[in-house]
């Protein structure tokens, strides 16, 4: 018997070259996004002959994106399992908390601490300077996850740490996976009715947290991101129990995902005026869609080749690397941008550099730090948290 996780490129076969170009169009509208809070692109030349509900779509859908990462997290790890364990009721919690830990927490730290040596050092847009707010408190948040709750209770944090809002809804949801999961996990009707409750509620979740006066919390609560992850995890428990699909539903999934995740992006006020917070449904709904029939149509016979698309799997693949390192890119560009005194109506030029660096400081991330780190502690510790499984399994 095998006693040694898999290393991170193990399943690097078995990737889903459609959903890794999912994510990377997400992880580009998360930077997009986070750039154009600083340059518009509705204030560039590109104003002059692109509508502007367009030019909006491409840059103001950094929260729908992270949505869709939801689902997309939700639905891995989920499959994933099933695959390791046959069954989520057989789950072994300390394998999934160490594989979870070995991906997560080295590249948290490695942020947390150039975070930290930045405001110390009292580099502008690092620099913590609310009056509720510390170092101290920023890191404990960030390594708790609990930096939603922080900027909640405090208000935001500088860019850099702000981003660790998503990645404190994520891990709350993993740590208490694997305990539902080996709770309800053998009563499967049980546990797909308190995953799909979870998704019922999001809308109400977000009018509840809109009528109690919104901000921070309406952005970053727990609850609705935990319905986006439940969903994906729902998908993944019907990819695994209906291991193929017919060619033409797979496309179908695929077309009604793509233009429902397009309506929301490009029609959000439209959508929003007509059906308000239910266009989260649709947003998560097409994700799933999408996802699904992606899955699906790589079981087919004759997948589809996504040619030209190199670069954008390659982002889905370092997508967390280059979430949490992309705002030192996009700062760094926007103070060259100001101090320089660029005319503003050329500033649509600074979003391919801001794309092609934050995808280059995540290859390095990744290669030179994450990935070694995640090697190392997998091997390190993983015979032993096979130890107990072994002794369960062993004849006699």
């Amino acid at each position: 018997m095998n006693t040694h996780l898999p290393l991170p490129g193990a399943a690097a076969a078995d990737r889903n070259r459609g959903i890794d170009a999912l994510r990377g169009m997400s992880i580009l509208f998360v930077v997009a996004h986070h750039l154009a809070i600083r340059i518009p692109l509705t204030k560039t030349a590109l104003a002059d002959f692109l509508p502007t509900w367009f030019l909006k779509g491409l840059i103001y859908n950094g929260a729908e994106s992270v949505a869709i990462f939801f689902v997309i997290s939700g639905f891995l790890i989920a499959r994933r399992s099933l695959e390791r364990w046959g069954d989520l009721g057989a789950l072994s919690a300390p394998q999934f908390y160490l594989q979870r830990a070995s991906r997560i927490l080295p590249t948290l730290l490695l942020v947390v601490a150039l975070l930290s040596v930045l405001h110390l050092a009292g580099v502008p847009s690092y620099v913590i300077d609310k009056p509720s707010q510390s170092l101290g408190g920023a890191i404990f948040a960030a390594l708790g996850f609990h930096v939603n709750w922080y900027e909640g209770t405090t208000g935001y944090l500088p860019g850099g740490w702000n981003v660790m809002w998503s990645l404190a809804v994520e891990e709350v949801f993993y740590l208490a996976f694997p305990l539902v999961c080996l709770t309800l996990g053998k009563v499967r009707w049980m546990f797909v009715a308190v995953l799909a409750a979870l998704v019922l509620s999001m809308p109400f979740v977000r009018m509840a947290l809109h009528d109690a006066g919104g901000g921070i919390w309406y952005e970053e609560a727990y609850l609705p991101g935990m319905s986006a992850i439940a969903l994906g995890v729902l998908a993944a428990m019907l990819a695994t129990r209906i291991a193929a699909s017919p060619r033409w539903l797979a496309s179908a999934l695929c077309a009604l995902g793509g233009v429902g995740l397009c309506a929301v992006f490009f029609a959000g006020t439209p959508l929003w005026k007509a059906i308000g917070e239910y266009n989260v449904w649709l947003l998560i709904g097409s994700a799933a869609s999408l996802i699904l029939g992606l899955h699906w149509q790589a079981a087919a016979a004759a997948p589809w080749r996504l040619r030209g698309l190199g670069w954008l799997r390659s982002c889905g693949r370092l997508s967390y690397e280059i979430y949490l390192f992309h705002m030192f890119v996009v700062f760094a560009l926007v103070a060259v941008f100001r101090s320089g005194g660029f005319d503003m109506r050329w500033g649509f030029l600074w979003y391919v550099p801001a794309l092609v660096l934050a995808w280059l400081l995540g290859l390095a991330v990744a290669r030179g730090f994450s990935q070694p780190c995640e090697r190392w502690l997998r091997r390190r510790f993983g015979n032993a948290v096979m130890q107990p499984f072994v002794a369960q399994t062993a004849p006699g």
